[in-house]
């Protein structure tokens, strides 16, 4: 016999919560009635998918890779029913969005309005996280769609979005802020240069560009946020290196630091609406990548 849906379901939430308890509540069923499914689908499986104890429950090594699938087999369900009631055209339900935190906040607000006009039944659920962890959770089917830079996340389908340059932050008495307009890329020859932690496409980007312009990225201070980045180079820490599109957003309102745009092409990094080949929910996502490529057009335009 095979696991059911429904214990494919209790294998997952367990996963998520890691005990028993929790995942029965979630699930608004008994911690006994849950652990006998657990216990029946293991022995359908051949498997020990958790180890139990006073921790609660842990997956095993091949635990993790059932879940992992199990995921995968509820998100076709999932897809199966949205595809039906929509009868193919447009999104209709629960779609879980990913999307970077360099540009979920300063894009989605835009959207919205839009987004729930041209979409009136869809429910979007979005979770901002790091480029590693996209692609993870987009894998093992946790999200249906990221937010991101496309040539991260392969093997996928991806609808292109906008293409943004990246612009240093500096204090009015730091010698960049001199003069105006664009910045070469030599001109940051021997500075720290600011920018987020490891796991983010933004963190490689810069760190070529100071590896090119013989600049070095800063360890003494990693940012967690582009607003700590901001808030680095205004005590003087160093060179904060910011997207476009936040500096159009949030950053042009502080009158403490000076933006230039950094002069080279390298200083560029494209965004896409990426997700999974073959999914049901390709002609509707293509729709909602026109309606976020407008969003973003309007937003860069304002530079």
């Amino acid at each position: 016999m095979r696991p059911t849906l429904r214990q494919l379901q209790y294998l997952v939430a367990t996963a998520d919560t890691g005990r028993f308890s929790d995942a029965a509540e979630r699930l608004h069923v008994s911690q006994p009635s849950l652990s006998a499914q657990i216990a029946e689908a293991e022995s359908h499986l051949g498997a020990i998918v958790f180890e139990r104890g006073r921790h609660g429950a842990r997956m095993t090594p091949l635990g993790a890779e059932i879940v992992r699938r199990a995921r995968y087999v509820l998100r076709q369900m999932e897809d199966m029913q949205s595809i039906a009631k929509s009868g193919g055209l447009g999104l209709y339900g629960r779609v879980r969005m990913g999307v970077l935190p360099t540009i979920g906040p300063y894009l989605l607000p835009r959207a919205t309005g839009t987004l729930h006009r041209e979409f009136p039944d869809l429910r979007l659920s979005i979770r901002e996280e790091s480029t590693v962890e996209l692609q993870d959770k987009l894998t093992d089917g946790q999200m249906d769609v990221l937010i991101s830079t496309p040539e991260d996340h392969s093997p996928t389908d991806s609808a292109h979005l906008f293409r943004e340059s990246l612009w240093v932050a500096v204090p009015s008495d730091d010698p960049l802020a001199a003069e105006a307009g664009p910045l070469d890329l030599d001109q940051l020859a021997g500075r720290p240069v600011l920018t987020l932690g490891m796991g983010h496409r933004l963190t490689s980007l810069v760190s070529e560009l100071a590896h090119a312009a013989g600049a070095f990225v800063s360890t003494d201070y990693e940012g967690t946020s582009l607003d700590a980045i901001r808030h680095m180079a205004a005590l003087g820490a160093g060179v904060a290196v910011l997207p476009q599109l936040y500096v159009t957003c949030e950053a042009r309102r502080d009158d403490v630091l000076v933006y230039r745009r950094i002069d080279t092409p390298m200083a560029e990094r494209n965004i896409a609406l990426v997700w999974r080949q073959g999914s049901p929910l390709t002609d509707g996502l293509q729709q909602l990548a026109d309606a976020l490529r407008t969003a973003a057009s309007t937003i860069l335009d304002e530079v």
